[in-house]
């Protein structure tokens, strides 16, 4: 212990480090700050941390590559030592930081935070939020499974809406007008180095305003902040009422996230790492990809709304919810902190929340969800195959090997995405059907180019026995006058 001393004040005689780590350790704060409604901001910094040092090791096994990134993450989860686990606690551990910082900006917010001379300290962490989400997308594309390959796909179309500027982003998104080899390298610089680095500057910023401006004291009902008194007022309190950060209040802050890490190891072990599920594989058009936790809502959102709302919802929304957010701190700066006294901003958080929370709930369980294992594991009702012909039977193997399953329900097994098509026939006319099958309609995808005629030809053949007994199908009524006519 004598030499670990001497070495260290060797170390800090040259650095002089630790008489700043030392003043910012012992920092006074309001003392009903040091209370376990503050611990959520240190607790997604040790994630971070943890995502870091976990990244770096799965760094060294992964190869970047389109034709081997797939390959190189079964290696990790069957061959390498331990690999499924790091894996696991990488993937989980996006989720959970992200998760915490939106429970450490919501407590911010229901606090009044934000208020002078906060202001920027809300902006920096707005910054960090979409940082998060940044990584958390790039590392979904990094599995390189049906899903990232399927989700960035939908990611570029999303960016290839922007005005003007749509093709030359995609160009320089994707490395090209596909998606290829050089994508999967951009995404992991943009994973490993440029995002990382930016997140560590801007974490470094963050932390600095705390430490200058010092912790928000408890939004006490009758508090009023004023940019002429309040700077002074809150030095008073924590003169008079204040703990040093350490012990007291980091004391809360250690056993919050030695928790939040347990949980985490926990979760890790049980639920075992995110994917990869299939190779990814572009002519299977019929994949219908699922994004990672964090963006559940969107999935949900873009699901329910019709096709016209779409490109407001994808381009203008972002930039209406974070214009806002970064404009609620210049337009409400000064004022009530407490929650008690402030209705509006309140009801505003709490509808956020239930929508955000409801569209997540929708998203993993509403029952327009296809059932993606419905198509191989329930075969085509018997009823249905009973007596048919040749160029029938045919059709009901195309409408199994073509994963029609996934989204139709059939003798009540199937998908429910789309409309059960146990009755098809009773409701489209063949020309109809055709057209269905062909164009798509909408949220069916057309199918045109993925059938043969001779496959459109059975499949409709197929459709066209699906009715009740002793219902007809249905047939076209200028077809049927003309035949009457004559």
């Amino acid at each position: 212990m004598r030499l670990i001393s001497r070495l260290l004040e060797w170390i800090d005689f040259r650095l002089k480090l630790g008489k700043p780590i030392g003043d910012a350790l012992r920092h006074p704060v309001p003392r009903n700050t040091a209370s376990w409604a503050y611990v959520f901001g240190s607790a997604t910094l040790t994630v971070m941390i943890l995502q870091f040092v976990t990244g770096i090791c799965l760094a060294i096994v992964y190869v970047p590559s389109a034709s081997e990134a797939w390959g190189s993450l079964q290696v990790l989860n069957q061959v390498q030592a331990f690999g499924w686990y790091i894996r696991a606690l990488h993937g989980w551990g996006s989720n959970f930081m992200v998760a915490l910082m939106l429970v450490h900006m919501f407590q911010v917010f229901m606090f009044g935070a934000y208020k002078f001379p906060r202001e920027l300290t809300w902006i920096v962490g707005i910054v960090l939020l979409l940082m998060t989400l940044g990584m958390a997308f790039t590392g979904q594309v990094l599995r390189f499974d049906q899903d990232a390959y399927w989700g960035l796909g939908i990611g570029a179309s999303v960016v290839g809406r922007v005005p003007l500027l749509g093709p030359a982003l995609v160009h320089l998104m994707l490395g090209g007008p596909i998606i290829a080899g050089e994508t999967l390298s951009r995404f992991f610089t943009l994973h490993v180095f440029i995002i990382p680095g930016a997140l560590l500057g801007f974490v470094g910023i963050h932390l600095l305003m705390v430490l200058k401006l010092g912790i928000n004291d408890w939004p006490m009902p009758g508090r009023i902040v004023r940019r002429e008194t309040y700077l002074a007022e809150y030095h008073e309190l924590t003169k008079n009422d204040g703990v040093p950060f350490f012990p007291d209040a980091f004391r809360k802050d250690l056993v919050f996230s030695g928790v939040i890490i347990l949980a985490l190891v926990a979760c890790a072990a049980v639920c075992g790492p995110i994917g990869p599920k299939g190779p990814p594989d572009p002519t299977v058009v019929q994949a219908v990809p699922r994004p990672d936790f964090f963006f559940l809502w969107a999935f949900a959102a873009l699901s329910y709304l019709p096709a016209y709302m779409e490109t407001p919802l994808l381009l203008i929304a972002p930039v209406v919810g974070i214009g806002f957010l970064v404009a609620i701190p210049l337009i409400a700066g000064t004022g009530e902190k407490s929650w008690l006294r402030r209705p509006l901003p309140m009801m505003l958080a709490a509808v956020s929340a239930v929508g955000f929370a409801a569209l997540t709930q929708l998203a993993i369980s509403s029952p327009w969800a296809p059932d993606m294992d419905a198509w191989s594991r329930a075969p085509v009702p018997e009823n249905l195959l009973s007596g048919r012909t040749a160029l029938e039977r045919v059709g009901a193997a195309v409408f199994q090997g073509k994963q029609c399953r996934n989204c139709h329900e059939l003798g009540g097994l199937g998908g429910q995405r789309g409309p059960a098509l146990d009755r098809v026939a009773e409701r489209l006319t063949e020309n109809q059907l055709i057209r269905q099958v062909l164009q798509g309609r909408g949220n069916m995808p057309a199918y045109g180019k993925n059938l043969t005629s001779t496959e459109t030809t059975a499949l409709v053949a197929f459709l066209k026995t699906c009715c009740a007994p002793g219902h007809l199908p249905a047939q076209d009524s200028s077809l049927v006058a003309r035949t009457e006519s004559r």
